[in-house]
């Protein structure tokens, strides 16, 4: 079972990563939301999750790993499937916005 999962902004520009660690039935924020491709989102979560030093390498890459699924889907995408196809393709995430 994970212990953390991803908050989606899905926008028509941008898309807002950001990610939570799951507490029993509810969720903590761990990281604020990194915006694509107005910075480098994947690079700031990098970092973010660097500094956390009781998250496993392992979890780390994990989290890298579907940080990345996510841009790639929004940047191929993104400005043409709807919020309904992205949260389908990943149904663990969390999704707001709208196009």
């Amino acid at each position: 079972m994970s212990k953390f999962t991803f908050k989606i902004l899905w926008l028509e520009n941008n898309i807002a990563i950001a990610i939570d660690y799951i507490v029993g039935k509810n969720t903590s924020p761990l990281t604020s939301y990194f915006f694509w491709p107005r910075n480098d989102a994947w690079e700031q979560l990098k970092t973010e999750l660097e500094s956390k030093p009781w998250i496993t390498e392992e979890e780390k890459i994990e989290l890298l790993n579907q940080a990345t699924e996510i841009i790639n889907f929004w940047q191929e995408k993104g400005k043409n499937e709807s919020l309904l196809q992205a949260q389908e393709k990943f149904p663990k995430f969390k999704f707001v916005g709208s196009n």
